[in-house]
């Protein structure tokens, strides 16, 4: 698949650097050796809600770990996250990055002696753990406060940050600063326009939707966005280089079509002071990352309150340091509000409404439209 736009992205070394969104797909988090704890899975914790802080307490440390898949430490601040779980109940964590479809995969295929206890998928396959029935159903503590778009209506699972398509801007290279998508079509910007490829990239399959939803289309219409990358390679603005850290910071990127969490990340790594992220005004796409609990999960107390935990504003902040974008309206600090865009900024940014259509297109439809129309047209 192409998972998490690519997860190791959001807080990656200049290593593992877009080794995010771009591609996602398997990877190497922490191993998991794990024997999981005895118990019967989904049968489990079914009295969750009726315990004390004191008695949810007790159970966990009993349970004594946790296990996730595809939530590594290097992930959207993540281990900041888990240490502050973790440390809370005295118990310890281990991961195994993979893909969503790899998380669903191991979720069923290991029912019978289930290892995995959480995990976090692209948003589309939220709905495909239900339909599957691998999941386990659970309203966090702060499900009010999610918005009704992100989140399962029957629990199965729920979005807890976001990732808006901008534009990663090196003002050293760019005179002018693009606002919307139409500007990329201006002749000033021949040769400075790179997106990763959309037959490969959840990321750039991102952009193309971003594209669209600036033109009128949307995830069932991608055609509008093919129509713009058409525009793009014909004028020439179009340049045929991956939008990662190392290129940027050589000074080769003028305009990069990412996620914003990647721009804003990639700007703070790097110090540099001439880039500039913008959220294209004309339109584009916001696409959450959803929370699970596996069914079968040998430790569900834990996993409940993990589930529980995320939706926390302490774990929502954690989030936004990782400059992913929380999906509750909680406070930031001052010092990590400052190094998010401001809310206003995302006026333009629309919400998928058909998950399961965007998946089709984002596998089928689009890289061959892609191949067909656009690659035809680079010069």
């Amino acid at each position: 698949m192409e998972k998490k736009w690519t997860k190791k992205l959001l807080i990656p070394s200049l290593v593992s650097i877009m080794a995010l969104v771009s591609a996602c797909g398997g990877g190497g988090g922490t191993a998991n050796s794990g024997t999981p704890a005895a118990g019967t899975g989904s049968g489990q914790a079914a009295d969750y809600d009726k315990l004390t802080s004191e008695q949810l307490a007790e159970k966990i440390k009993s349970e004594g770990s946790i296990v996730s898949y595809g939530m590594p430490d290097t992930w959207a601040n993540l281990g900041e996250i888990w240490k502050g779980f973790t440390t809370k109940y005295g118990i310890s964590h281990t991961d195994t990055d993979m893909s969503s479809a790899e998380e669903l995969a191991k979720f069923e295929a290991e029912k019978d002696k289930p290892v995995a206890d959480v995990g976090d998928v692209g948003i589309t396959f939220g709905p495909q753990g239900k339909e599957r029935g691998v999941l386990m159903a659970h309203k966090n503590k702060y499900w009010n406060e999610i918005p009704d778009w992100a989140k399962d209506p029957d629990g199965y699972w729920a979005a807890e940050y976001t990732g808006t398509i901008a534009f990663l801007v090196n003002t050293k290279k760019v005179k002018n600063v693009p606002k919307t998508f139409d500007d990329l079509l201006k002749p000033e910007y021949k040769g400075m326009v790179s997106i990763d490829d959309p037959t490969r990239s959840a990321q750039a399959k991102a952009g193309v939707l971003a594209a669209a939803f600036a033109h009128g289309g949307n995830e069932s219409n991608i055609q509008p966005g093919i129509d713009f990358f058409k525009k793009l390679f014909k004028a020439g603005n179009y340049k045929p280089l991956e939008v990662n850290i190392a290129n940027i910071q050589k000074g080769e990127i003028g305009i990069g079509i990412v996620w914003d969490f990647n721009a804003l990340n990639w700007k703070d790594q790097l110090k540099m002071d001439e880039i500039t992220v913008v959220i294209p005004s004309d339109g584009t796409v916001s696409i959450p990352y959803v929370a699970v609990i596996n069914k079968y999960a040998p430790h569900p107390y834990t996993a409940k309150a993990f589930n529980d935990y995320l939706f926390s504003d302490e774990a929502q902040i954690a989030y936004a340091k990782g400059f992913a974008r929380p999906i509750r309206n909680v406070r930031l600090p001052d010092d990590v509000a400052k190094k998010l865009l401001p809310a206003e900024a995302y006026a333009s940014a629309k919400n998928l409404k058909d998950f399961k259509k965007w998946d089709e297109t984002a596998s089928k439809t689009l890289p061959s439209l892609w191949e067909e129309q656009v690659l035809p047209e680079q010069k």
